[in-house]
């Protein structure tokens, strides 16, 4: 049974609450027409599972308390939020609060079952794979919302481990408020986790020195600090891990190819499920065969974006295509659309990757609205046409033997409204160099030197894929993300270091010298924004 608030009223950028109907179980909101939902129809219909004594909360909240209609909105949220916990799932769509407006996770299985292993404790230390892949965080790890676990559990609860959750794992105090703080500062203020990872037997390089401003200086094992990866999207993926360790021969798994796809994709993660429940779970024994399948068929079934921009609204909309529903039907293979002649059918390269959103998706509203959907569209635009030359990429010009490379930004973002390389692509852009256009210096300094001609000694804040097989030409190489959800789990790139999306963009501005307006910037920044 569903009983429905007759609706909200705005008042003085305030909103308050007429009219509400009482059931033991239910309580529906309806949230009709407002300025940051500038579409005529309903806009979302949230639905509360409690007890009374909870819902009625709720009802305080918002008859009580004045408040901004936005903070209203995301307050309800996240009580909804805690409620539906309770209850043991989460509805299919469940919308989440983020910076710029409403991520929404579509599970082909139906609802989201939070008493599935995969929110389960399997280990020793109470961690579960949510504890770093949380829905609200498009099932990466926001650092906004680490601070606040951490403010609300004084540092306490399981995301809070020395295992790998600060920032060294010796010499450090984690007995005080302060201490905890201190020792997990790179996972409060960036979402870093700690990933400690030896030195390959015959690698190419050996280690100089390691200059960790932490304490973790040991050149046998190296301390790398890198953001969780979401667990959403996953059927899209060509390698698993920022460093692909995860399909590599080295560690035992497969790389993922067309014709064994998605075969080696499935076996790679469950490998992947075993080695966080083992590391970051700190378990005694492995997750059971079953633990590992339902595990890797709960990722398997999700598919996460933007569904809502508080500006532009629904972004599913009349000709849009925003939202996470269309990425169950989005077409893709492994080397779909490369650029560089992977595609198993051959077929060219089309720049045009992203086609979510046009000109009559902006052209039917007016004022702000039309603005805002007009700056993202002409961001979709730049990002699949702007000129660039690329230059300096490691994977990329030296394996071409091309110097420069005349691109657009999808040139590596290849894969169709997706984003990320449709085949296994590691590349160095140079974000992990000490020269970076963002700031590196929380990160350590590790100094390698070439075993066979010593006068080439590279400094890098992570190795990044030469950990893994050893040679020399990758280090610094990693994958390229899917970009889809990504205003939900700031910051960005493998160590955080661009604190928001208009840093993303200012990186590759500079990097590449695309000589973007500041307009420009702005759009691209509207268009990663609703992706």
């Amino acid at each position: 049974m569903f009983l429905f608030c007759p609706g909200l009223v705005k008042r003085d950028a305030i909103w308050t609450i007429y009219g509400y109907h009482h059931h033991p179980n239910f309580y529906v909101f309806r949230f009709t027409q407002s300025f940051y939902y500038p579409f005529s129809q309903l806009a979302v219909i949230l639905v509360l599972l409690g007890t009374p004594k909870r819902s009625a909360s709720l009802m305080r909240l918002l008859l009580v308390s004045k408040i901004t209609a936005l903070s209203a909105f995301a307050g309800i949220l996240a009580l909804l939020t805690t409620v539906m916990a309770d209850s043991g799932f989460l509805p299919n769509l469940f919308p989440f609060s983020d910076p710029t407006g409403i991520l929404e996770t579509f599970n082909t299985s139906g609802k989201i079952d939070l008493t599935s292993p995969f929110f389960q404790s399997l280990g020793t230390n109470g961690r579960s794979c949510a504890t770093c892949h949380e829905p609200r965080d498009a099932w990466s790890l926001s650092a906004a919302h680490v601070a606040q676990r951490f403010e609300d559990t004084q540092g306490l609860e399981p995301v809070f481990r020395t295992n790998d959750g600060s920032n060294c794992d010796h010499n450090i105090d984690v007995s005080t408020l302060e201490g905890r703080r201190h020792a997990y500062s790179l996972l409060i203020t960036r979402g870093l986790i700690r990933v400690a990872l030896p030195i390959p037997d015959g690698a190419d390089f050996e280690v100089v020195s390691v200059s960790n401003p932490y304490g973790c200086n040991e050149t046998t094992t190296l301390s790398m600090y890198r953001r969780p990866l979401p667990s959403a999207n996953l059927r899209f993926l060509s390698t698993v891990m920022w460093d692909g360790r995860e399909s590599s021969t080295q560690t035992g798994t497969t790389s993922i190819a067309f014709a064994t796809n998605p075969t080696d994709l499935l076996s790679d993660l469950r490998h992947q499920a075993v080695d966080a429940t083992m590391g970051h779970a700190q378990a005694n024994t492995a997750p059971s065969p079953d633990q590992q399948q339902k595990i890797v068929a709960f990722e398997m079934a999700l598919s996460t974006a933007q569904d809502v921009d508080y500006l532009a609204g629904s972004l599913g909309a009349n000709s849009a295509n925003g939202g996470p529903k269309p990425l169950v039907e989005q077409p893709f293979f492994i080397g779909i659309n490369d650029p560089l002649g992977q595609n198993p059918y051959k077929s060219p390269f089309n720049p045009v990757v992203f086609t979510l959103f046009n000109d009559s998706w902006a052209k039917q509203t007016s004022g702000d609205v039309r603005a805002r959907r007009a700056s993202i569209v002409r961001g979709q635009s730049l990002f699949n046409s702007r000129s660039i030359d690329i230059t300096g990429v490691g994977g990329l010009n030296d394996a071409t033997g091309q110097s420069v490379i005349k691109g657009t930004c999808t040139t590596c973002h290849d894969a169709p409204n997706v984003g990320n390389h449709s085949v296994s692509a590691p590349l160095n852009i140079g974000v992990s160099d000490l020269t970076s256009p963002l700031d590196v210096k929380y990160l350590p300094v590790i100094t390698l030197r070439n075993k066979q001609d010593h006068s080439k000694v590279i400094d890098t804040t992570d190795p990044g894929r030469a950990l893994i097989t050893g040679k020399w030409e990758d280090i610094g190489k990693l994958k390229g993300p899917v970009l889809r959800g990504l205003a939900a789990r700031a910051p960005y790139f493998h160590n955080g270091s661009a604190d928001g999306l208009k840093e993303v963009v200012k990186f590759y501005n500079v990097r590449f010298s695309m000589g973007l307006t500041d307009t420009e910037q702005a759009d691209l920044v509207a268009f990663l924004s609703v992706l």
